[in-house]
């Protein structure tokens, strides 16, 4: 059979380009942003794919100008400076970071380029112009006028520097020749698709993918460091789909609703100036201009009457509009398949099984993306299409993990297709059909792996995690509460797939979803799956507005989506839970044996309380099952129970005890959805970080340890005596600042060791036996991903080594430390800690074979002792080799002369005799041949000693081939170890994070008293400062202000404090620094200010902001009622509540009753308030109201003038404050928002004449009611007199 010959991808030389093009420009300047941009400008410029950076506008050495056909010349401000050309669209004027749209990053090598920047900033013109670097031309800027064939722009030097270093390292020896790489294909048919003539030309346009196979690196990290400059992109013009059109409609939406910007990949191999290594690539690009892209191809798949969106069909025939469609399938019709070729009809029997999902498809050593799929590869990775009727791209395996994770982080899914064939393993197949066909005559492929933003595991294939955050792939499930019109219960599973803990909860719900909706918060949902029909509108609406539509999976009923009993038999019937030796008995994980009925002894049924969360679980099981992950998953056995944070259950005794229940039974503080972003624990509202709460508290150095802070702020401790062993542990540490000094350095050196221990597991599972399609993938590049597994295992290894060194460090000071945690955590558990012991693990796998070899050969060659196996194979083959010598030496006796062995492999060991003793041969000696002096022979001994040598040799190898996985197997069975360490040192680490924070403000140790029959709720903060601001925006001093609720201190607010004061004053500043400051006391850190004391708080909720929420059709005032109506519904006695202008979101006068309304309800539960107001009627009401105090924020008013207010000068005090403040003089915010004195002058006017006729309404009332005394209608007849 002929073997199909296939194109791979090249680097040519780019297209040549005409030199009057590349004339110098007369231009002096551009505008940008409406400014002249000139020569020695500060700029903020940012290469395609890149962050923005601070640069200085330069002429470019050769040209002596800084213009060229829309690009400008930038200098950047880096150690050691770079400098390159950029499009004007990614240049803009420079400004303080943060302004004008400008994102802001945390990056060293990005900061100290900004303080550089702002150096140059003072500096006048002349004097910048000593910035410039008088440096050589950089090899594409010395090339180009060498080349006349070569692009220009420095955005295409890739293959110009190979050219002028392979120049100048040959000695005079000539520059090698580019061959186009042409493969023989030996996985295909001669029927398969084979490109046309023109296909093979040299022409740059023909290419398969922008990467040079020999020229693609190792999978990159988020480690690895690029020049602002890009490789070299090919001038054709990237295809677009014409309007109306989709590429695949159920992708469609994807990367638009992404949450998160993705960054532009990089369409090859980015190459540095001599010396010189930018910082760039580990940020995201945040802002790209949007490129216009012209249609050049008509491609045939967008002619296909059934891939034309009004005849659209899911694998089943049904329609979009009917009730069960399946977006993720597509129908493809028989007789369609029927005229492709094998290889392409294997694509298209995938695509219809994973619509949604962009197929890279290993053809050979290449992934290739046909159709669709390969228009979005040329729009989204900058891949180049390759010549041919068929839309085609490619790139090779080894950029599998790049080329993935740029479309996962952009919201696509990604379906890696293996070959699980070899040619002849084929051609073996199709002798045993009586009748093949050309179908049959193609190598199989299968599905091995389905990645999305909710599935990414980070193995050999996918490289390293850009992130050390958490992304959950959720199941949902929901059922109305029998006997309740509102209630709903909710069956929950998630999983964050990189590290492969399940968490399984059943709970029940109010009208607001609030328990979910603080469920989201703490753990966010990357993905989203949900049973078809039934969610209610409310759930339906929160999960739409929580992920986008590509990564919502909307599941059949009890097909897809299982229910608890085809959940529990799926598991039970699998190897999930049995061990490998052979025991079929099924070893339930712990919190999962909880939810199984005691009284079904097969296990097959959930109890009732957890039958919505087993069903959960199954739908989970189910996808991870279609995205081929469920066995490395599902045999870690880490399941915990998910309970809502406010639920408390309570025996009898605690019942009665003095202590309340959130404290004895709940142990943490609820921070709901809504809360966490008021108050921006996580996310800006530009959805940044900067001046976030872990902004500030993130010192960790590992990410493991950040990932436990965001834990921790999510869910602050309500047990005083937990909140004081945590700040015990941060004042021993303040106390030992060497130790923690020392400690930092070593856990910065440690890699991200929970996700470190998944893969280990994932590497160590049996598949030999497996029905996982991985177990039969045919990889090309083998050698390197072995090197990468030993290295991932190695880097695991040693970091724990490096743990040994952690807890050496505090042994002097044990004895000394103040707190339980911390104690524990570097203690060993033979001591009474939690640290397990590791040594013996250690040495042993220290011991177990050559670290330094097998780095370097990607294999594992076991020490003896280490594996049975390999150690039986080594033994028998010794065992060999001595009865070979000693029959050896029996023949030297026997001929009496000297006999050797000769021959190789499966000739071996035939007795080399001397010709002249060679008559003593027997009959059982075979002659098997002859030399001059001399003759062979074999004997029946020597056949069997060699077979026993060979059955040896291929025992010992088959053990060699399996060793790496039964190494990583042996590490793994230690697991329960390995994650008591991380445990210890994530709450080490963020101890330690927490201690810097201390360190770097002005802050004090809380003190949380217990509440008791005698000690009512109270809080009392003096001289407190807001955590995340340390100076106004003007940059003064941030003004200190006390806030005392309760309590027996003679200036103590009540319980409820109305907050009034001017716009701009500082209220809401207030109200989000006093819950901030609770948060971080019950937190177990030092606050910001001079003294801290107060109870426990059991929950915080926030009322802050005027926001509606279109996506789930809530308008402002709803919005501000619904979390109203959460406050009232459940806040107790030991909540703190914020409530900020209510009532704003309607007509003043349903504002204002509302507003009434709530405080008075409010006031009836006890609990800690903070309500800020405009409405000073309501401030009247409430004046003399028991539990109700009046403060506000102070000012200073001058030059006040009612005609015109314009005229007063207000100066903010930011002081907090008792009693009211007279007016919120918004006329003052008006004015410096810059509204005209006209206008302000007439709105004042107005104001006035609505305060009078106010007035009056009131007089008259109290004039014409039945009880009014005579003083007070001489009163009320006296303010009309006056008004007049």
């Amino acid at each position: 059979m002929s073997k199909q010959p296939s194109i791979f991808k090249f680097f040519s030389k780019s297209p040549s380009q005409n030199k009057s093009q590349n004339k110098k420009t007369t231009k002096e300047n551009v505008k940008l942003s409406g400014n002249d941009i000139t020569p020695l400008d500060m700029v903020w410029a940012k290469m395609d794919g890149y962050p923005w950076w601070p640069a200085l506008v330069c002429e470019n050495p050769q040209e002596k100008s800084f213009l060229r056909n829309g690009l400008i010349h930038v200098q950047f401000f880096d150690n050691p400076p770079t400098r390159g050309w950029v499009k004007e669209a990614f240049v803009k004027p420079y400004c303080v970071p943060g302004q004008n749209g400008m994102p802001t990053y945390k990056d060293p090598a990005w900061l100290n380029a900004v303080e550089e920047a702002k150096g140059a900033e003072q500096l006048s013109r002349e004097d910048r112009s000593m910035l410039i670097v008088k440096m050589m031309p950089s090899d594409d800027e010395a090339m180009e006028d060498d080349d006349d064939d070569t692009d220009k722009s420095k955005e295409n030097i890739d293959l110009n520097i190979s050219k002028i270093k392979n120049k100048k390292a040959g000695n005079g020896e000539p520059e090698p020749k580019r061959r186009r790489i042409i493969l023989h294909s030996d996985t295909e048919s001669e029927d398969e698709y084979k490109p046309g003539k023109d296909d093979v030309e040299s022409d740059n346009e023909s290419l398969s993918s922008a990467v040079d196979e020999n020229e693609v690196s190792e999978i990159e990290t988020a480690s690895e460091v690029d020049s602002p400059i890009k490789a070299p992109a090919n001038k054709r013009k990237k295809p677009a789909l014409p309007k109306g059109r989709n590429l695949n409609s159920s992708l469609l939406s994807s990367p638009l609703a992404s949450k998160s910007p993705a960054p532009t990949p990089s369409r090859g191999t980015s190459k540095l100036l001599e010396g010189t290594k930018s910082k760039l690539s580990m940020f995201a690009a945040k802002e790209t201009p949007s490129q216009v892209q012209e249609s050049s191809e008509d491609w045939p798949f967008l002619k296909y009457p059934w891939l034309q969106p009004e005849n659209i069909r899911d694998r089943e025939k049904r329609s979009p509009d009917h009730p069960e469609y399946n977006p993720r399938t597509l129908y493809v019709p028989e007789s369609f398949l029927n005229q492709q070729t094998p290889a392409l009809r294997q694509w298209w029997d995938i695509k219809s099984q994973h619509y949604d999902t962009v197929l890279f498809f290993k053809m050979g050593k290449f992934y290739e993306l046909f159709n669709m799929d390969a228009t979005l590869g040329v729009q989204e990775l900058g891949l180049i299409m390759m010549k041919g009727e068929k839309a085609h791209v490619g790139f090779p395996e080894i950029a599998y993990g790049r080329y993935s994770s740029t479309l996962i982080e952009k919201g696509y899914k990604v379906a890696r297709i293996e070959q699980t064939e070899t040619p002849d393993m084929m051609e073996k197949r199709c002798k045993n059909l009586s009748r093949p066909t050309k179908f049959d005559r193609v190598v199989r492929r299968e599905v091995c792996q389905v990645s999305s933003r909710g599935t990414r595991v980070y193995s050999f294939l996918d490289g390293e995690a850009a992130e050390t955050s958490t992304s959950y792939l959720l199941a949902l499930t929901e059922r109305p509460v029998r006997g309740s019109g509102e209630g709903c219960e909710f069956g929950v599973a998630f999983v964050d797939t990189s590290i492969g803990v399940f968490h399984v909860g059943q709970f029940t719900d109010d009208r607001h979803v609030s328990r979910l909706c603080t469920l989201m918060a703490h753990y966010p949902p990357a993905q989203i799956l949900f049973e078809r029909g039934r969610l209610s509108q409310k759930t339906q609406k929160l999960v739409n507005s929580a992920v986008p539509p590509n990564l919502r999976e909307n599941l059949a009923p009890e097909k897809e989506f299982w229910t608890s009993s085809k959940t529990l038999g799926f598991l039970a019937e699998g190897s999930y839970f049995k061990d490998e030796g052979g025991d079929s008995t099924v070893q339930w994980p712990k919190q999962l044996r909880k939810m199984i009925d005691d009284g079904n002894s097969l296990g097959t049924t959930a109890r009732s309380k957890y039958e919505l969360a087993v069903s959960a679980l199954g739908a989970l099981t189910w996808y991870l099952m279609d995205c081929r992950l469920e066995e490395q998953l599902l045999t870690m056995c880490n399941f915990e129970l998910y309970k809502p944070l406010d639920v408390a259950t309570l025996t009898e005794n605690e019942k009665n005890s003095s202590v309340p229940a959130f404290i004895k039974r709940r142990h943490h503080m609820v921070l709901d959805g809504t809360t966490l972003r008021n108050l921006e624990a996580f996310e800006n509202t530009n959805g940044g970080v900067e001046g976030t709460l872990i902004d500030k508290l993130d010192r960790c150095s590992t990410p493991f340890g950040k990932r436990l802070l965001r834990k921790w702020i999510c869910a602050p401790l309500c047990s005083p005596s937990s909140i004081n062993s945590r700040l015990d542990g941060i004042e021993d540490l303040q106390n030992n600042p060497d130790i923690m000094e020392e400690v930092t350095t070593l856990l910065k050196s440690l890699p991200d060791l929970e996700r470190v221990l998944a893969r280990i597991h994932t590497q160590g599972l049996n598949r030999n036996n497996s029905s996982h399609p991985d177990s039969r993938a045919i990889f090309f590049e083998d050698v390197k991903y072995n090197k990468k597994k030993v290295t991932d295992f190695l880097a695991g290894l040693n970091g724990f080594k490096t743990t040994l060194q952690i807890i050496k460090a505090f042994k002097g000071i044990k004895t000394s430390l103040k707190s339980k945690l911390l104690h524990k955590c570097i203690t060993n558990t033979k001591e009474g800690g939690n640290f397990p012991h590791l040594s013996d693990a250690l040495k042993f796998f220290d011991n177990a074979f050559d670290h330094e070899e097998a780095q370097k050969e990607g294999k594992i060659i076991p020490s003896p002792g280490v594996d049975t196996e390999y150690d039986e194979a080594v033994e028998h083959i010794k065992k060999t080799k001595d009865e070979l010598s000693d029959y050896l030496e029996e023949q030297c006796r026997h001929f009496g002369a000297k006999v050797v062995y000769w021959g190789s492999d499966k000739k071996r060991y035939q007795l080399e005799v001397p010709e002249h003793v060679s008559k003593k041969a027997g009959d059982s000696y075979e002659l098997q041949g002859q030399k001059k002096g001399y003759k062979r022979f074999w004997t029946p001994t020597t056949k069997k000693l060699l077979a026993d040598m060979i059955s040896g040799e291929e025992h010992r190898d088959a053990a060699l081939n399996d060793i790496s996985r039964r190494i990583f197997h042996q590490f793994d069975e230690h697991h329960k170890k390995w994650e008591a360490v991380v445990q210890c040192l994530s709450v080490l680490d963020v101890l330690i994070s927490l201690t810097c924070y201390a360190k770097e403000v002005s802050t004090v140790r809380p003190n949380v008293v217990m509440p008791e029959e005698k000690v009512q709720p109270f809080l009392e903060i003096r001289d407190g400062l807001h955590p995340c601001v340390t100076a106004t925006f003007s940059g003064d001093e941030f003004i200190p202000n006390d806030v005392v609720m309760g309590g027996t201190s003679e200036d103590a607010h009540s319980n409820l404090v109305l907050v009034t004061g001017p716009n701009m004053g500082g209220k809401s500043t207030l109200m989000r620094q006093t819950a901030l400051i609770c948060i971080l006391a019950q937190l177990g850190s030092f606050v910001p200010a001079r003294s801290c004391q107060l109870t426990p708080i059991d929950r915080v909720f926030t009322r802050l902001g005027a926001s509606d929420r279109i996506m789930m059709g809530e308008s402002t005032f709803f919005v501000e009622l619904a979390e109203t109506s959460s406050i009232i519904q459940h806040s107790t006695q030991h909540s703190l509540v914020l409530v900020d202008e209510l009532g704003r979101g309607t007509a003043t006068y349903d504002g204002t009753a509302i507003a009434s309304a709530v405080v008075k309800a409010i006031v009836q539960l006890k609990c800690r308030t903070l309500f800020s107001t405009h409405y000073h009627s309501l401030v009247d009401d409430f004046a003399n109201v028991k539990y109700v105090s009046l403060g506000h924020m102070a000012c200073m008013v001058e030059g006040e003038n009612e005609d015109d207010p314009s005229q007063e000068t207000i100066t903010f005090l930011y002081k907090f404050t008792k009693g009211a403040c007279p007016k919120s003089y918004g006329f003052n915010a008006a004015r410096l928002a810059e509204l005209p004195d006209e206008v302000i002058r007439r709105g004042s006017q107005k104001a006035q004449d609505f305060e009078k006729s106010n007035i009056k309404k009131q007089a008259f009332s109290k004039i014409f009611s039945t009880n009014c005394e005579p003083e007070n209608l001489r009163n009320s007849i006296q303010k009309i007199r006056n008004l007049e």
